[in-house]
């Protein structure tokens, strides 16, 4: 069997219901692959226990259906994968391109200047050796280079790592491994050729894009969607308990996302949700989108 020209995803993490944002992502992602006659995955990513609501998954999952959503082979969970990430750490190791690191916050922050994405780290540990029976992370070595996504939607975007991020981590000192890692690797592993999501994670791209590199793996091509945001300017999330869409009632909900993606909307309300997807599939716009977020009037749960 030959690998599709376009495969893409759709990755939400277990730490709430679906949500509006979270829904524009899915519809982005599933509606530029159908248009391409590309195959759609699901990925639940619940690498980090800690965060995760118990029936979360199950909760999101059951929304996409009941939105009439459909995806290509089985669904993969980032927790069953902890055995392949370990090995690509290990590779890294070994190849003296990651190192471990026992520095806390607290000492980052005390010696690191503040970047726009926090504190730079300065390399505290990456002349080591530090003691191993302390807790420690592990960090990838960065170099002093521009790293640039060309977005489909957001254009062109770069980083200086060495210089705007620091070495930054792929385990955590807790055991779990960072989330730069396991996409880079569960993208790579399911043949992901391109990534349709959020603009909050724009600037992870860089970061990903150099992993992809140094392992040797593939570059998918990437378009970021603009965020949701309230009358505040916040974006709406699972965390700040924004109020989940409503799988009872999916047609207004998935309208409303394609007006919010600048979409052609059908001529007349459409009486079924397949006749809804029939239409968006044909009719989608990548070059539509806006790239700056939008205000969507979505009251928050009480």
């Amino acid at each position: 069997m030959t690998t599709p020209t376009y495969r893409g995803r759709f990755a939400p993490s277990p730490t709430g219901s679906l949500h509006f944002g979270s829904l524009v992502a899915a519809v982005g992602s599933f509606l530029d692959a159908r248009h391409y006659s590309g195959e759609w995955l699901v990925r639940i990513e619940d690498l980090d226990r800690t965060r995760e609501v118990a029936g979360a998954a199950s909760s999101i999952l059951n929304s996409l259906e009941n939105f009439g959503f459909y995806w290509d082979g089985e669904i993969t969970y980032q927790s069953h994968r902890t055995d392949l990430y370990a090995e690509v750490v290990d590779r890294l190791l070994s190849l003296g391109l990651a190192y471990p690191c026992s520095c806390s916050r607290k000492t980052i922050q005390a010696q690191a200047v503040l970047g726009d994405e926090g504190p730079i780290y300065p390399g505290t540990c990456r002349s080591g050796p530090i003691d191993r029976d302390m807790q420690h992370s592990i960090r990838v070595m960065t170099q002093d280079m521009e790293i640039t996504i060309q977005d489909r939607v957001q254009g062109s975007y770069s980083q200086n790592l060495a210089q705007e991020i620091g070495d930054f981590v792929i385990r955590r000192s807790d055991g779990f491994h960072a989330y730069q890692l396991a996409v880079v690797i569960d993208d790579a592993m399911q043949k992901i050729t391109h990534v349709v999501r959020g603009t909050d994670l724009l600037s992870s791209s860089p970061r990903q894009r150099y992993l992809q590199q140094l392992l040797g793996f593939s570059k998918p091509n990437y378009l970021h969607l603009p965020l949701a945001i309230d009358h505040t300017g916040r974006k709406l999330s699972k965390q700040d308990k924004d109020a989940p869409v409503d799988p009872k009632h999916p047609m207004d909900s998935l309208l409303l996302a394609l007006e919010f993606l600048r979409q052609p909307l059908p001529p007349e309300r459409p009486t079924t949700l397949d006749e809804l997807w029939h239409w968006s599939i044909n009719a989608w716009r990548s070059d539509n989108i806006s790239a700056k977020a939008n205000y969507v009037a979505i009251n928050p749960a009480p």
